[in-house]
């Protein structure tokens, strides 16, 4: 299959005193007002998943480009864009994951477009960051992402054997793995997750079967897991996540997430191979929400199907297609602390975000 790449385009300025000029130009044109541009009709929301006990899960909005960052563009601007074009803005080609910082920055990796997109929503801000530098830590495939307390910004490239670090303003900091040739330690590095608290980043290397656990210098503490399918044993292992002193692991080929404690011993999984509810066929992300219940995306079927601690399958969202709560080779997962749910939509070069009403804490406890 033949990738498009497409590369963000710069933002495009306009003369001081064009804003007069063409006013009194659009004025003395005949039907100019029939070509003023029509704001998008948004496409139908999914109605509200109703769940146990008052829970619901309720779709928020989809994003793709900058355009979305700015929000709604003034009547003025929408004249400027009739006479000199509307500007192209940078936009997702083909996003694979996503975290969310303390800010609310949503932070995706695009290796489509081999860079890292920054949405600051809050500030009307967008960012695209790429390492082309001709040097030996240029930056070839972006694949998972995580952040750490301090929003800096850690990056797996699966090509390069690297992992890309920058700070939260996206200026680059170092390369963990960069050896002298030039060349990276991993053989594969694919999902990452950053432990603030206990000062510790786990990685997981799909050609070599392992987690490698790192400290914040980057230096290899140990290693977890080798190639199998018996219990803390791995089979292509791809996304990782730390929770709650928790080592969850997407055990692609062996089609489960396996729950480790962070010394690598056995605590449990969910999934097995199969096309039917609670079985996986080809599990991507991961992410756990403020009830501890753990949401797994299904990339071929385009459903994210979510568990409780026992393992149990709650239920699922989603389906394939091009519609709003539909997915396309979905992928990445993020849940930030108000549980909101961030899906990357791969195929459809979009993030869908919705957000999780579950009981409050004191109903939790309370044993409702």
């Amino acid at each position: 299959m033949v990738q498009l790449f497409l590369r963000p385009a710069a933002k495009r300025g306009t003369h001081p005193g064009a804003g007069l000029v063409i006013t009194v130009f659009l004025l003395l044109t005949p039907g100019w007002a029939a070509k003023v541009p029509r704001e998008k009709v948004a496409e139908p929301a999914p109605p509200d998943l109703l769940l146990e006990g008052g829970r619901k899960l309720h779709y928020e909005r989809s994003f793709s480009s900058e355009k979305e960052v700015e929000g709604k563009r003034g009547f003025f601007k929408k004249l400027v864009d009739i006479a000199i074009g509307e500007p192209d803005h940078p936009h997702l080609v083909r996003p694979y994951s996503i975290a969310i910082d303390s800010r609310g920055r949503a932070i995706v990796t695009d290796p489509g477009a081999n860079g890292i997109h920054i949405f600051d929503f809050e500030n009307h801000k967008y960012k695209f960051i790429e390492r082309r530098e001709k040097d030996k830590d240029q930056m070839q495939a972006p694949q998972c992402v995580a952040v750490d307390a301090q929003d800096n910004i850690y990056v797996t490239d699966s090509l390069a054997g690297k992992v890309f670090v920058f700070d939260a303003g996206g200026k680059f900091r170092r390369a963990i793995g960069s050896l002298k040739g030039g060349e990276g330690y991993f053989k594969r590095p694919t999902g990452i997750s950053v432990d603030s608290a206990a000062q510790r980043i786990y990685i997981t290397d799909t050609l070599r079967d392992k987690v490698f656990v790192l400290d914040m210098e980057g230096s290899i503490l140990r290693t977890i897991g080798k190639r199998g399918t018996a219990e803390a044993e791995f089979n292509l292992p791809t996304e990782v996540l730390v929770r709650d002193q928790k080592l969850m692991v997407v055990d692609a080929m062996n089609f489960r997430v396996q729950y480790l404690d962070q010394s690598g011993a056995f605590q449990g999984q969910v999934g097995s191979v199969g096309d039917t509810n609670g079985t996986m066929f080809r599990p991507k992300g991961i992410a756990m929400d403020s009830e501890s219940h753990l949401y797994v995306v299904d990339g071929l079927w385009g459903v994210i199907q979510v568990f409780d601690e026992q393992g149990r399958l709650l239920y699922y969202f989603g389906s394939r297609g091009t519609g709003s709560g539909e997915f396309q080779l979905p992928t990445g997962l993020f849940i930030d602390h108000a549980d909101r749910i961030f899906v990357v939509d791969s195929f459809n070069r979009r993030i869908q975000e919705y957000r999780y009403f579950g009981l409050p804490k004191q109903a939790r406890e309370g044993g409702q």
